[in-house]
């Protein structure tokens, strides 16, 4: 079998683990989602707790058929699973993918576990598989994400209007950022520097 783009692997770092996401991983993904009723955030798509093992079908579904990774975010101190986040959009014949699908129970938001993340997963798309651009895209009304993915250095391509027809039947103006292998040494400083600040 032809080896894929993204093979499984765990990245550690002091405040975080990403591990692959497996089906053993659905009571903690529930117990995390729970932690904020994160599900009530109209613009995300975190599972609430009856959808948490369809929504886990559906991560390993991606990665089988489309070459995605999930990840299970851990807390590197506690080992409890404090959320989810995903490579997808892999197109390995032009060496780009998107992070994306990042949730945090609302104990770890605001907290320099994402920083630590989004440090491991761009160091691993761009020195270890040799992206040449890694994408984010967010709602145009999830501020909140629209203003963290800016900080981690990444710049608005633009908007996609109409982008998608969600689950409640509302379209999804969808914002598009980007971060460029010339970039990626200036923005790992950045994220290096955030996390001994």
């Amino acid at each position: 079998m032809e080896a894929r783009f993204v093979e499984p692997v765990r990245l550690v770092g002091a405040r975080a683990v990403l591990a692959p996401l497996t089906p053993g991983d659905e009571d903690a993904i529930g117990r995390a989602a729970a932690d904020g009723r994160l599900w009530e955030l109209w613009y995300t798509s975190v599972p609430p707790p009856e959808r948490t093992h369809a929504w886990i079908e559906a991560a390993l579904e991606m990665r089988e058929r489309h070459g995605a990774m999930p990840f299970a975010v851990r807390d590197a101190v506690t080992g409890e699973v404090v959320g989810s986040t995903r490579y997808f959009n892999v197109d390995a014949a032009n060496r780009r993918l998107e992070i994306g699908h990042t949730w945090y129970a609302k104990r770890a938001q605001r907290t320099a576990i994402n920083t630590e993340c989004k440090l491991m997963l761009l160091g691993h798309a761009f020195e270890t598989l040799g992206c040449i651009a890694v994408e984010f895209r967010t709602h145009w009304f999830n501020f909140a994400s629209r203003a963290a993915i800016a900080r981690l250095g990444a710049k608005q391509d633009g908007v996609l209007r109409n982008h998608q027809l969600l689950a409640d039947g509302s379209r999804r103006d969808t914002v598009v950022f980007s971060i460029v292998d010339g970039e990626w040494p200036a923005v790992k400083r950045h994220l290096q520097h955030r996390l001994v600040r």
